[in-house]
């Protein structure tokens, strides 16, 4: 199967090269069928030209500011049975690319695939409390998921849908700007299949928001949209802070 990466950018010059530095290392490593797509989401600093400099990357420009719009304008220019959405700021754990084919490969009824972030610019101790957190929602998703049937688990910035099965449910939904978008795809994309979250699926990125926003609101927030999207169809909170 070929798989496309498509990675969103708002003003990411400082994070965007590493980030496509690691998935052509993984490309590389496991030569597979791959494509690399970065979305220079109406960036106003160098994150155009750091985009520019990789060799390979295919680069769109979206001017409509916004994570959904970004996934979205990258999605409509690839041509991959499985998307893998990457944030600018996170680096591919050794053999991500091939849990996530094999993942695939091995269960047709599969149209997305998740797994925790580890934060690489943290202690030990926070890490903990973040897959404390997890391992709750994980509870929630798998109630959620096989038993109501109303939704499930996607940590946005480490999740892989099937093409097919997202083109079926329109794509990205454009008019959520930040939070909620991945609450949004797992709602309505677990419709035509199976959603799997698993532990064993790990990205490695920053915890700028954390440092940003605090860890208590942060994940407050997380949450607090997350059921409002599950219940209501709509995030509750429509602005967001740009940590950059």
């Amino acid at each position: 199967m070929k798989i496309s990466f498509v990675v969103p950018a708002y003003n990411e010059e400082k994070y965007i090269g590493k980030c496509l530095d690691s998935i052509f290392r993984e490309i590389n490593r496991s030569k597979v069928d791959a494509e690399v797509i970065a979305v220079n989401n109406a960036s106003t600093d160098g994150t155009r030209e750091v985009i520019l400099a990789r060799p390979g990357v295919l680069l769109v420009d979206e001017l409509r500011k916004g994570l959904s719009q970004a996934r979205q304008a990258g999605f409509l220019v690839s041509s991959g049975e499985i998307i893998a959405n990457i944030d600018a700021d996170s680096i591919l754990a050794p053999g991500w690319i091939e849990r996530a084919l094999l993942e695939f490969s091995k269960n047709k009824k599969l149209v997305a695939l998740s797994g925790p972030y580890i934060y690489y610019d943290r202690s030990s101790w926070v890490n903990f409390m973040v897959w404390s957190y997890y391992l709750v929602g994980y509870a929630g998703h798998l109630f959620n998921h096989y038993i109501l049937q109303k939704g499930a688990m996607l940590q946005g910035g480490n999740f892989v849908l099937r093409r097919s099965a997202l083109e079926k449910i329109g794509g990205f939904d454009v008019r959520i700007g930040f939070y909620g978008e991945d609450t949004d795809v797992a709602k309505r994309i677990q419709k035509m299949g199976q959603v799997k979250f698993s532990f064993l699926f790990p990205m490695r990125t920053s915890a700028r928001r954390f440092s940003g926003e605090g860890l208590v609101s942060t994940a407050a927030k997380y949450v607090i949209n997350h059921f409002w999207v599950i219940i209501f169809r709509k995030p509750f909170s429509k602005k967001y802070k740009d940590i950059r």
